[in-house]
């Protein structure tokens, strides 16, 4: 059976300018403004909060922002998806770009974590994450209504899980988390662009012959 005509893309285009404006915000603050006042507080309460059951939860949720195991979970895509499978390239390219961007964007702006030298802006689980479940946000549109909506909550759901476990993880900021999650699904949506744009212009090549 095959899947509906995407839909617009005046929602991918929207949130990859929004997604793209709050990266570069939240990058500059990361830089001038460092991590007091709502960065702190917003840790501590967390951290407040990190029972051991907790903790071990976080540690479990954790893994889903791993881009280790997110790239061969790529694969899901491909499986669900026949118009993953058809603009397959885009996807691959996206969940390797995650790391690559945060790598580097990490290294640009130079904060470090608040426990440890290492660097910590844009958080790398939160921008697989967003990466990753942003994709399942957009290509849920060819599922049926309710299907649709609850793969798009718990796509939601995961993307926060993973912000909130790598601050009571003690591992980034909120800052970070929120950093990831804003430079992920700015790549999605322009994964989303790209992808629609490929299938609309294959379709448009209409077989010639007598």
């Amino acid at each position: 059976m095959p899947e509906p005509r995407p839909p617009s893309l005046r929602l991918p285009h929207g949130v990859l300018v929004v997604a793209s404006v709050a990266f570069v915000i939240l990058a500059l603050a990361a830089l001038l403004i460092g991590t007091a006042g709502a960065d702190t507080t917003i840790r501590n309460s967390l951290l407040r909060a990190a029972s051991p059951t907790v903790v071990g939860l976080m540690r479990i949720v954790n893994v889903a922002g791993d881009w280790k195991f997110l790239f061969p979970a790529t694969l899901i895509l491909f499986a669900v998806f026949d118009r993953a499978r058809r603009t397959w390239w885009v996807w691959i390219a996206l969940m390797v770009a995650a790391p690559l961007a945060e790598g580097l964007l990490k290294i640009a702006v130079g904060r470090p974590r608040p426990e440890g030298p290492a660097y910590g802006f844009p958080s790398g689980h939160a921008t697989a994450a967003a990466a990753y479940f942003g994709a399942w946000l957009y290509l849920a549109e060819s599922l049926r209504p309710r299907v649709r909506a609850t793969v798009r909550v718990l796509a939601i759901a995961m993307m926060l899980a993973v912000g909130v476990a790598r601050v009571m993880l003690r591992a980034h900021w909120p800052s970070d988390v929120l950093g990831g999650l804003a430079l992920g699904l700015a790549l999605a949506s322009a994964a989303t662009v790209v992808a629609a744009s490929s299938s609309s212009a294959a379709g448009g090549r209409a077989p010639t012959g007598s």
